[in-house]
């Protein structure tokens, strides 16, 4: 698993945010260094994945659902990323040959072992990395 180029730029988009006040993309995307584009696309998703609202007018902009307090890394990258799993065998649901009664796979308790650590140490929320 890699975070993609989006998923960072996530990262960025919501670091400068509050629920407080509406923040332009424009003041964002020359703070972070992302293009005008992709932040809209990237605020858009998170939009949509009930992370941020969009704030019509003159002082509009976007801002966060819910404090950073509220708002882990795991949360942006579970929107952000089509398969936030380290292996389709994580996924729920997925039945793997290699893994049925009787043939324990160990490689796939390795990857779930991985995958909790992984989701761990992803939801600390971001007001005390950031702080």
């Amino acid at each position: 698993m890699l975070i993609n180029r989006e998923t960072d730029y996530a990262f960025r988009l919501v670091r400068n945010l509050s629920p407080d006040k509406p923040k332009s993309i424009s003041a964002i995307v020359d703070i972070e260094h992302i293009t005008s584009p992709i932040a809209y696309k990237v605020a858009r998703k998170l939009e949509k994945g009930g992370l941020l609202k969009s704030v019509r007018g003159n002082a509009g902009g976007y801002m966060l659902t819910r404090g950073l307090d509220q708002i882990t890394l795991y949360d942006v990258f579970v929107i952000m990323e089509n398969d936030p799993y380290v292996n389709l065998c994580m996924k729920e649901g997925h039945v793997c040959p290699n893994n049925v009664a009787g043939n324990q796979c160990k490689i796939h308790y390795e990857l779930r072992r991985i995958q909790e650590v992984l989701k761990k140490e992803m939801s600390t929320p971001l007001s005390e990395i950031l702080d």
